[in-house]
């Protein structure tokens, strides 16, 4: 599998981190497209998070509207946006597309290819309500970044990664955690 994340600036950038050593996990995965927008590295950096290195994943500029993830020929299979911006989903449920991110998951959409948009935000406004009921019409995963406490998770990390594991199963990949009833 292709898959792409889209790192936004919104907080939560350990979701981003974790979703990425996930896929770099995964066999099926073959190839990692990395776009991150213009403030997703200042939250990172406040945040204290530092992405993985791979050869398998190559990181596009997001000014770069020549890339190949802006072109459905180029066959990605998945999206995952993570943290994603009530901006940035505004403005994918809206059909602009004046960025990368935003043209990838755009394309995505007209495809029709899994894209999981992990929203991080809250309260949500009716705004970002209608903007995330489009997103879902469209085809979109909507998932917010709400981490479940059924196991108990003992640290942060654990806690956060029953989001990410989510999200990293939305886009199609098997994942390797806790589930109910298990």
């Amino acid at each position: 599998m292709k898959i792409i994340v889209a790192i936004t600036g919104a907080s939560g950038a350990i979701y981003a981190r974790q979703c990425v050593e996930l896929l770099l996990k995964a066999e099926s995965v073959e190839r990692i497209a990395l776009i991150l927008s213009d403030h997703a590295e200042d939250v990172m950096r406040a945040e204290g998070v530092e992405l993985p290195q791979s050869e398998r994943m190559e990181r596009f500029d997001n000014n770069d509207m020549w890339a190949s993830v802006a072109s459905g020929s180029a066959r990605w299979d998945a999206m995952i946006v993570v943290p994603a911006s009530m901006g940035t989903v505004a403005r994918v449920a809206s059909g602009v597309s004046r960025t990368l991110i935003e043209r990838a998951a755009d394309v995505m959409l007209k495809e029709r290819r899994r894209l999981v948009v992990v929203v991080r935000e809250s309260p949500y406004s009716l705004i970002h309500l209608r903007n995330m009921t489009t997103l879902t019409e469209a085809g979109a995963v909507v998932m917010p970044a709400s981490p479940s406490f059924y196991f108990t998770p003992a640290t942060i990390e654990e806690l956060c990664l029953t989001v990410s594991s989510r999200a990293v199963e939305m886009a199609g990949v098997d994942v390797t955690h806790r589930r109910w009833g298990e």
